[in-house]
């Protein structure tokens, strides 16, 4: 779930630059990046993967 998060904040970050917007420094091309990045490792960590059963 959340491969498919950072697969969408990469692809904001990628129209936010490609239409140059100028937007707040809060929510600039780079953080949007960093944020897709950030689900991305928790996704390959195991995070957000699915649910796990334990015995």
């Amino acid at each position: 779930m959340l491969g498919i998060a950072a697969a969408v904040l990469f692809f904001v970050s990628f129209l936010i630059n490609a239409a140059d917007l100028s937007t707040n420094d809060a929510f600039s091309s780079t953080n949007v990046m960093l944020l897709g990045l950030t689900a991305l490792a928790l996704h390959v960590a195991g995070i957000g993967s699915g649910w796990a059963r334990r015995r």
